[in-house]
């Protein structure tokens, strides 16, 4: 092992103490009955890890091409990380998808449930979860008092969710978990009261949201120039021309969009448009399935096909990462997420969804590729195989070095993958493929001109507010005018976007810069370029932000 792997391999052990739900959701054992320490001081335990460790790196070279990849990797990663949390964002940003109470809460969804330790840990997370907002709560009055606040929406809307899970007629998260969980005698007693406790916090919470913390919130939704910036790079592991990648998404939705007007008089005959295309399909029984069990049977059916098809011919996967569970969340937030594995593939990668509350009629041609996107070869592929490269990427590699612009790019690539690799002959489920790029093609208009408050192009290709500033009421009405999606979705989506600058576009982004690398590799090795080896090189990296994913590529 040389010195950087081990100077990584310290870097996990540390880091999952000081973050021990972090360290449940990727599969690090023996840190299920602790909880993260939310404080001031806790947070400040982590810059400081995250310091100490940068600062060894620097003082090695080093010895050959792998550690040039991972000293590369992780002083490109620790150092946003650190820029982060030296600024206050790590700590203090709330948003409806992202937070330390979002951290506790979920950690829970992919925690052993078999067995009385199991159960054990379950039962004392939730004795520590009070204590764990009093932290986050004194942490968050804290940077308030210097500035550092969430917009007052985002505040008030995280107090909504915290209303959901808390409600007996609603989500009653908590207390739902202890009933699903098989145990007697005392340590029923201890989960039931655990149970109590978290709901009675988690309520509490709430209210401190929407009381206290709220009329000190931002009443603007912009991040602005310097934070948007920090949190651009931070999310794609790549520095960009904010502007041109601004203007590229005009121009990129025009395409997508003129290929689903393509695709649709195929399906609703000549001259339908968009909309009519999607009536008929809507219409067609064939592709609707009532009841979200059903739905998810689907979607499982649909991921082992593709798992069983593409190990092979055009991947070559693993035994241990054939396995994806799709799964229902205990929660209606909207959202639709992978865990990857444990470390030890005891449990296994999973896709989930939050349904929305209320929706109980699903369109399969609208997440064919969304399976896709969340499995093989998306997330489920990139992920696994990564975990099963012990012989050459050391743990931190393996475990920790998520970039949202390489997992997330390479997903919408693995979706664009998969209509090239013949997967979607369908027109319908080709429709659908073209809906959600068109989503993250919006996304990146509506996030940076949000954020940014730019102006609306005059020549713009839809002759949408010309000229106009964006705010909040106009993304909502651009992403309305572009995308299929039901409202309720579309709705977190967009309340997403606001409070988590700068990661949307981390999608459409990111497939733009993996495009990009696989055009260079090709344009470097010409008649010798193999795309399964292309695959093979690039995910055998592991995760690497974009910028230094190029770099070693350049280098095979």
């Amino acid at each position: 092992m040389g010195r950087i792997d081990e100077i990584a391999d310290r870097y996990v052990d540390d880091w999952a103490e000081l973050n021990p739900t972090g360290a449940t959701n990727v599969g690090i054992s023996g840190y299920d009955d602790k909880t993260d320490d939310l404080s001031p001081e806790g947070y400040a335990a982590q810059a400081e890890l995250v310091r100490r460790t940068v600062n060894d790196l620097d003082l090695i070279e080093p010895d050959h091409e792998s550690e040039q990849v991972a000293k590369e990797a992780m002083l490109e990663r620790l150092g946003l990380e650190l820029a982060r949390l030296d600024a206050g964002f790590t700590a203090t940003e709330v948003s409806v998808i992202s937070s330390g109470l979002h951290g506790l809460r979920m950690a829970f969804d992919v925690m052993p449930t078999e067995g009385e330790q199991a159960v054990a840990n379950i039962a004392a997370r939730l004795r520590d979860f009070p204590g764990a907002l009093a932290q986050y709560r004194r942490t968050l009055l804290e940077g308030a008092d210097k500035g550092l606040v969430s917009a007052r929406s985002q505040l008030v809307a995280v107090a909504e969710q915290c209303d959901a899970w808390t409600d007996p007629t609603r989500d009653n998260f908590f207390h739902g978990l202890a009933d699903r969980l098989d145990v007697s005698g005392a340590l029923a007693a201890e989960l039931r009261r655990g149970a109590s406790e978290a709901t009675g916090a988690t309520s509490d919470f709430g209210r401190f949201l929407r009381e206290e913390l709220a009329p000190r919130g931002r009443a603007k939704e912009a991040a602005g120039p310097e934070r948007y910036e920090l949190a651009s790079q931070y999310f794609l592991g790549a520095r960009v021309d904010q502007q041109e990648t601004y203007l590229w998404g005009f121009a990129e939705l025009h395409r997508l969009e003129t290929e689903m007007r393509a695709v649709s008089a195929v399906i609703a005959g000549p001259g339908a448009t968009v909309d009519q295309a999607v009536a008929v399909l809507d219409a067609d029984p064939a592709r609707n399935i009532a009841g979200k069990e059903r739905f998810r049977d689907w979607m499982q059916a649909l991921s082992d096909r593709a798992v069983s098809e593409l190990d092979g011919a055009h991947f070559d996967i693993e035994p241990p990462a054939r396995k994806l569970e799709c799964c229902l969340t205990p929660t209606s937030d909207g959202g639709i997420y992978y865990t990857g594995p444990s470390e030890d593939f005891s449990r296994p990668g999973r896709m989930w969804w939050a349904v929305p509350e209320g929706q109980d009629v699903f369109s399969t041609w609208r997440e064919v590729t969304t399976v896709y996107h969340e499995g093989v070869p998306g997330h489920h592929l990139q992920v696994s195989q990564t975990l099963l490269r012990a012989g050459s990427l050391n743990r931190w590699r393996r475990l920790l070095a998520w970039c949202s612009g390489h997992g997330e790019g390479w997903a919408l690539y693995a979706e664009r993958l998969m209509d090239e690799l013949g997967y979607l002959t369908d027109p319908g489920d080709r429709l659908g493929m073209l809906d959600g790029q068109a989503l993250r093609a919006a996304r990146v208009i509506v996030d940076i001109g949000m954020h940014l408050e730019l102006e609306i192009p005059r020549d713009n290709p839809f002759g949408f507010h010309p000229g106009e500033r964006w705010t909040p009421e106009l993304g909502w009405e651009f992403l309305r005018a572009h995308t299929r999606m039901a409202e309720e979705v579309l709705r977190f989506e967009w309340k997403r976007y606001l409070g988590w600058p700068g990661q949307a576009p981390s999608y459409k982004v990111g497939e733009r810069i993996w495009l990009l690398a696989r055009q260079e590799a090709e344009q470097r090795k010409g008649s010798d370029f193999d795309l399964k080896a292309f695959h093979r090189d690039a995910l055998d990296l592991g995760p690497l932000g974009l910028d230094p994913l190029r770099k070693a590529l350049a280098r095979i």
